[in-house]
C-alpha cells in the first residue's frame, strides 16, 4: 500500500494557460501554474515578502512576486533575481481524469 497523499485541488480547466491561481492544499494556500498545458505548483507565499504568487505575473516557467519583482523557476522553486534569497516550495503534480492532483506532506 502506498503512503503517497494525492490531494485534488483543482479543475485542469480552472487554471488559465499561462496564467495562475491560488487554491488549498490541506489549509495551506498554494499557488497552481499552467504553461503549455502542464501543470505546476508552488508554496502560496513568497519567501520574501509574504506576497501571494497567485497575484504574481507568469512569464514562461517563471513567476514574479508581484511585491519586489523577485522571480521563481516554477519547476524547481529556484530564487533567480534579489531581493529573493531563499527557494520557494513546490510540489509534485499530476493530472488525473481532468483534475489537478498535488501530493501533500
Amino acid at each position: 500500500m502506498s503512503s503517497e497523499n494525492w490531494v485534488d485541488v483543482a479543475s485542469v480547466d480552472a487554471v488559465p494557460e499561462g496564467d495562475t491561481i491560488g487554491v488549498s492544499l490541506n489549509g495551506q494556500g498554494i499557488a497552481l501554474y499552467k504553461v503549455d498545458g502542464e501543470v505546476f505548483a508552488t508554496a502560496g507565499l513568497c519567501t520574501h515578502g509574504a506576497a501571494h504568487m497567485c497575484d504574481g505575473f507568469l512569464e514562461g516557467h517563471e513567476i514574479e512576486c508581484p511585491l519586489h519583482q523577485g522571480r521563481f523557476d516554477i519547476r524547481t522553486g529556484k530564487a533567480l533575481n534579489e531581493p529573493l534569497t531563499e527557494d520557494i516550495r513546490t510540489f509534485a503534480v499530476r493530472l488525473d481524469a481532468g483534475r489537478v492532483m498535488v501530493l501533500a506532506d
